[in-house]
């Protein structure tokens, strides 16, 4: 994956709980970090169960352009069940507007180095909370949603911001761990 060297552990993670190669945190037993001259090496050891199930999953993940459905063979891969039906979060303009100047002025790298898109965890207010900086909009989702999985935040106590436009997989990796709001720029 092309990623932003920073918060690799969330990234990992995240993507690992939206794809569907585990169900739970529980099931990453460990995660090694590698820095080689070509870059970063994130070493995943999941649980046997779940390898066997990857294994078995056969997709190429190389080309992704963000619609979903790069690299899947068949459109049975595509829709992945929910674990329980969400119920719509309904919030005023104003919150969601004080969310995305919030998002705005918490992106250090979007501010060093242009370019780059960032996804915030806000409470219902509209204070972000947490924010993750990513090249790649999935990626910022990705490493979002993996930090909020290890910091344990509680799904209904906020939404989601992103500074880039929605698409399908990126609503799907969200409602997949139970995020009921997904605000983006368009």
């Amino acid at each position: 994956m092309l990623a932003s060297p920073t918060d690799l552990e969330d990234f990992a993670l995240g993507f690992s709980l939206t794809e569907g190669i585990v169900d739970t945190a529980g099931e990453v037993h460990d995660m090694e970090l590698a820095q080689s001259p070509q870059g970063w090496t994130v070493q995943l050891t999941i649980a046997a169960s779940r390898f066997a199930l990857l294994k078995d999953r056969r997709r190429s993940l190389a080309g992704r352009t963000g619609c979903g459905l790069c690299g899947v063979e068949s459109l049975e891969q595509v829709f992945r069940p929910l674990a329980s039906p969400l119920q719509p979060l309904v919030l005023p303009s104003a919150v969601l507007g004080q969310a995305m100047r919030g998002l705005s002025a918490a992106q250090p790298l979007q501010q060093r180095a242009g370019g780059l898109h960032a996804a915030a965890w806000c409470d219902l207010q509209g204070q972000v909370l947490l924010v993750r900086e990513d090249v790649g909009r999935h990626n910022a989702l990705d490493k979002l949603l993996g930090a909020l999985q290890r910091a344990g935040h509680a799904r209904d106590a906020g939404f989601v911001a992103v500074t880039s436009r929605a698409s399908f997989e990126m609503v799907q990796k969200s409602a997949t761990l139970g995020v009921r709001l997904l605000a983006a720029v368009s």
